[in-house]
């Protein structure tokens, strides 16, 4: 076939295909043209008037639309500058008192160390030189007659003569035969004048002027004699071998977790992984801040962090990889530490030895990874711990409590239910205190809460009568608190394993939902709650309290709503992950509300001993200012019982014409008549709780009984109560058989 007619053939084809479909033949190097021209213009540049003009003229609905503007938009230089981060001019324990203090006190200890330990060994390093100076000695008339002959050279010379290079070997010889002439003049003439120069100074010197030229030669000679392998100065510290972090270690670390997107971005043709920042030292660690590949979060890394530590070669707990608030998701802050958080000595409290505290100031709480000291402000805010069993839960409590202890203003109501005494020592300055998980405490507990709620009453129509030049802000300053006769003092409530009290049947409703108004009001009033549990659970710690405390520490819990209960909602998400820390991470936990961000905190340790002392020291001050109150001060706090009054208010709810009424109906009307006790007796629906009614009267002999009742033309039967029993209850319980 010949070409003309294979173009005959394919112009027949192109002409039924045509005629076949209502398609188009495109000029692709025409829409090449086209839409590079539109990507050239502005929208609104469009010949023949604006950019909507010409699009609803001229433009074709299916030509194609530009959706990366040309230019770039966004802020401009100055914007960016305003808007960026200013590094502090001097580094954190430079601004930090009690970090300078402490940093200049490790230098002078670390300087006297040094300076004792090579003092003491001094008259030993001075015996070695002495045995090493003849060595030396020698060493250095062998090494002076080696450099007069050109010693070092006759290896080059030898060369020559086995190469049969004359030249060579006569320019060599030349060579050393200067070189030998004038190191031989030189050394006759040190022969000459150091002889005359040792005689005169021997002659003329002072005694301690020849003492010092003696030692110098010898432990000249002494030094020259030294083998290399045998130091006489021996290590005064033996400083630990870090390996340094660098990018490449992070990045390996980094592509060890398993994560595709970080394979891929440190794969052939990724972007790799970006650091926004230098890698710096950063206390007793590096830091290092890292951008995650797109798609890629800090919670993903918190997932793999011991597989990260592997990655790095460090122990579990040098590892701290956090995320960054302020920041986008996927920027990380990782830290790394010489040695592991709790293998590091922990600090002393520094109000262990001496002074006082105002709840109004902050005060030491713990450290954090870096050593720093990290610092709670009790006043105007409520505190909730939360761990498993043993974990340092009661010592991380007893900490702010002894700083409470130590201002002299606060009144101190502490219950402790676990029952084995951690906290007995405060009871020498607490207003009120109780131990033990059983029935009484708990109802004497539940009656301290009474005491706190309906004192901010009081607190409240007290700071309104004030005027506005005294209480500008409506809230307890320290100049009210220090004014006795306004009883605004501050007021601290602290219960040890909560959970015993808030998940008792008879008085664990009523006891949430009064800690609940004390968290929502006492804050301005000068009212502090510390609450801490060991069982996070909504039975255990009810969630009005939990989501309104304003500071949490939380320490090593075993699941995801466990630490959300204490931490927060969605903290688990956020990568604030408690169940991160190990068995032997005791008194380490995550710090909210004392900052803008999370901390990873490590409490102070303060054992029983010094515990009593500081408490001695407390109610010394106490005695001294006359603030002791209550059990401390010899005062046998009152007590009621729990439910005093449940039958009389029955009784009063129930008419004598009515024998038999359901449980719901008079719990219903004693909420009526006493909200503030029966308010809460309610079940998880919200309805009436016939069962914690029946628990009440279980301890006066008063069983439910069945009650009918025709609703609707239907017999309904319930659980109710009987009122004659009510009235045998009050009789025997008042010794009057006339009581109905």
């Amino acid at each position: 076939m010949n070409h003309e007619d294979e173009n005959e053939l394919f112009d027949r084809l192109e002409a039924e295909m045509s005629a076949d479909s209502d398609a188009e033949v495109v000029d692709l190097e025409a829409a090449r043209s086209a839409r590079t021209g539109s990507a050239d213009r502005s929208p609104d540049s469009a010949p023949g008037g604006s950019g909507a003009e010409s699009v609803g003229e001229s433009a074709d609905e299916s030509a194609p639309v530009m959706v990366d503007l040309p230019a770039p938009v966004g802020p401009g230089r100055w914007e960016r500058l305003r808007a960026a981060k200013r590094r502090p001019v001097l580094p954190v324990w430079a601004r930090s008192k009690p970090e300078f203090v402490g940093a200049a006190g490790w230098a002078v200890g670390h300087i006297g160390h040094a300076a004792a330990f090579h003092g003491v060994r001094l008259p030993w390093y001075a015996a070695v030189l002495a045995a090493r100076a003849p060595v030396g000695c020698a060493k250095f008339v062998g090494g002076t007659l080696r450099w007069v002959t050109d010693a070092e050279g006759e290896p080059l010379r030898q060369a020559a003569a086995r190469r049969e290079n004359a030249e060579e070997y006569l320019k060599l010889s030349r060579q050393r035969d200067r070189r030998v002439r004038l190191r031989a003049i030189l050394l006759t003439l040190a022969a000459f004048v150091g002889p005359l120069l040792a005689l005169a100074l021997w002659v003329l010197a002072p005694t301690w002027m020849l003492a010092v030229a003696m030692a110098a030669a010898v432990a000249a000679f002494g030094f020259v004699g030294t083998p290399a392998d045998k130091p006489i100065v021996s290590r005064a510290v033996v400083v630990p071998e870090v390996e340094r972090l660098t990018s490449t270690i992070v990045e390996r670390a980094l592509g060890s977790l398993g994560i595709a997107e970080i394979n891929k971005a440190l794969g052939k043709g990724g972007e790799g992984i970006k650091f926004p920042a230098p890698i710096t030292r950063d206390g007793p660690g590096w830091r290092a801040d890292v951008d995650l590949p797109y798609g890629v979060t800090v919670p993903d890394i918190l997932d793999r962090r011991e597989k990260l530590a592997s990655g790095l070669r460090r122990p579990l707990g040098c590892v701290w990889p956090e995320p960054v608030p302020d920041e986008h998701a996927g920027r990380m802050m990782l830290w790394v530490g010489d040695k592991p958080l709790n293998k590091v000595k922990p600090p002393t409290w520094p109000l262990t030895n001496g002074g006082t505290a105002s709840l109004f100031k902050p005060l030491p709480f713990g450290t954090d990874q870096r050593g720093r000291n990290v610092d709670i402000t009790l006043m105007y805010d409520n505190v909730l711990i939360g761990a498993m069993p043993g974990m340092g839960k009661t010592f991380s409590l007893r900490t702010p409590l002894l700083a409470a202890a130590l201002d002299v203003l606060a009144e101190l109501l502490i219950w402790e239910l676990k029952g084995t005494g951690d906290l007995e020592g405060l009871k020498k300055v607490a207003a009120d205190y109780g131990s033990g998980p059983d029935d009484d405490t708990c109802a004497a507990a539940l009656d301290s809460i009474r005491y706190v709620h309906k004192d901010l009453e009081r607190r409240a129509k007290v700071i309104a009568s004030l005027p506005k030049d005294k209480c500008p802000e409506n809230k307890v300053t320290p100049e009210l608190a220090a004014n006795r006769s306004l009883g605004l003092h501050p007021l601290v409530l602290a219960i040890d394993e909560c959970q015993e009290l808030f998940s008792h049947p008879e008085y664990g409703k009523e006891a949430g939902a009064l800690c609940t108004a004390i968290i929502k009001r006492g804050r301005a009033l000068g009212v502090i709650l510390l609450l801490a549990t060991q069982r996070p659970d909504k039975e255990s710690l009810p969630p009005a309290i939990s989501a309104n405390v304003g500071m949490r520490f939380c320490l090593r819990v075993m699941g995801q709503i466990e630490n959300d209960m204490i931490l927060g909602t969605s903290m688990y998400k956020n990568g604030i992950r408690a169940t991160s820390f190990t068995k032997s991470d005791k008194g380490i936990g995550y710090l909210i509300g004392a900052a803008d961000d999370p901390q990873i905190v490590r409490t102070y340790y303060i054992d029983g001993p010094s515990a009593d002392a500081i408490c001695d020291r407390a109610r010394k001050a106490r005695q001294d200012a006359g603030t002791l109150t209550g059990l401390a001060a010899g005062k046998e706090p009152e007590r009621r019982p729990a439910a005093d009054t449940l039958l009389d208010d029955i009784l009063a709810v129930v008419p004598a014409g009515e024998t038999k009424v359901w449980s719901e109906t008079v719990i219903g009307r004693l909420a009526e008549l006493r909200p503030e006790l029966y308010g809460t007796w309610t079940d998880e629906t919200g309805e009436w709780d016939a069962a914690r009614l029946s628990a009440a009267l279980k301890p006066y002999g008063v069983k439910a009984v069945q009650v009918n009742r025709r609703v609707d033309g239907k017999v309904v039967n319930r659980r109710g109560i009987d009122r004659s029993h009510i009235v045998k209850a009050i009789a025997e319980r008042d010794g009057n058989r006339d009581a109905g």
